[in-house]
């Protein structure tokens, strides 16, 4: 289409897949799914409108800071709906059945005896920063390129949508908690008894919940969580996705930034959001998904002219 690139083409595949998705297999665990299919053909129109709005009025600071943010504003939206829609396909979450294979691989359940066995304040702050430092990737890598060079940004904001989207599938289609089941942490859900006893405890050391970071990410999932969202670990995926980036467009940061996600990586574990396999999955999501993303995204966007989407002048590139 006419003044669209590749995260135009991806963004707008994900809304008209899902919307189909809806249509086709909604049932009684999708409330309001109406709503939610209207939902979905209104953001394929505006999108539209805005991608050809922009076409026209290009210095329009408004247009332009939609332009090239849209996809992030919808990050959050599309991912708090799967949790709306990913029992169409499985009437229960699968827990049970990974959590077995937890079980069969280490003989145990790392999830929760890795907090159990270093319940120190200072260690779990340290590893629910390196969690959280997942939401500064995504944003100070995507500000850093956006204001150094737009061409950069867009090949940012392409790959790093379309790593999101395909996890949003497989969210929709395979429901998995993660080790939070462990914790009551869904409402209205338990993990059958037979599961539960595979861990050692169902509480959290008192050091670990005296801590800030500790609070503030369960306020992050209490309001912004989508059960039914761990594998694989988007968190992996996509925080592997931002350090690719880095390598290539931000190199003084790379080791940094790699460090950092590595420890991210272990932080999923620790703060018991994820099994080891979730963890696993992320990383064969991110040596699959990051290198076809870039191939998409040179395979669909079409040369535009230098003006349009680089602010910097010819000389300034690639400082």
């Amino acid at each position: 289409m006419k003044n669209y690139i590749f995260v135009d083409y991806a963004t707008q595949a994900y809304a008209a897949l899902v919307g189909l998705l809806i249509l086709f297999f909604h049932n009684s665990t999708v409330p309001g799914w109406p709503r939610l299919l209207g939902a979905h053909v209104a953001c394929l129109v505006l999108v539209h409108l805005l991608i050809q709005a922009h076409a026209r009025w290009q210095t329009a600071p408004v247009l332009d800071f939609l332009r090239h943010f849209y996809p992030v504003l919808l990050y959050t939206a599309f991912f708090c709906e799967t949790g709306l829609l990913n029992r169409m396909f499985f009437p229960e979450y699968l827990d049970p059945m990974v959590a077995q294979w937890e079980q069969s691989l280490f003989g145990c359940q790392p999830s929760v005896l890795f907090m159990q066995k270093l319940p120190w304040l200072a260690v779990s702050e340290i590893f629910y920063a390196s969690y959280f430092s997942y939401y500064v990737m995504i944003v100070g890598v995507g500000i850093a390129l956006f204001l150094r060079n737009r061409r950069h940004f867009f090949h940012y904001v392409s790959v790093v949508s379309f790593v999101f989207y395909v996890c949003y599938l497989i969210y929709i289609i395979l429901p998995v908690i993660g080790s939070r089941a462990f914790f009551h942490q869904v409402e209205g859900y338990a993990l059958p008894e037979v599961t539960q006893r595979l861990a050692v405890t169902d509480v959290y050391p008192e050091a670990v919940q005296a801590g800030l970071l500790f609070r503030l990410m369960k306020w992050v999932y209490r309001v912004f969580e989508a059960p039914g969202a761990a594998l694989p670990s988007s968190h992996v995926a996509v925080a592997l996705c931002t350090v690719s980036f880095s390598f290539r467009y931000l190199r003084r940061i790379r080791y940094v930034h790699l460090a950092v996600a590595l420890l991210l990586c272990l932080s999923t574990v620790y703060c018991r959001y994820h099994y080891v396999v979730d963890v696993l999955t992320g990383l064969v999501a991110a040596a699959v998904l990051i290198p076809t993303g870039n191939w998409l995204y040179f395979r669909f966007s079409k040369p535009e002219p230098e003006s349009q989407f680089d602010c910097h002048p010819p000389a300034e590139r690639g400082r």
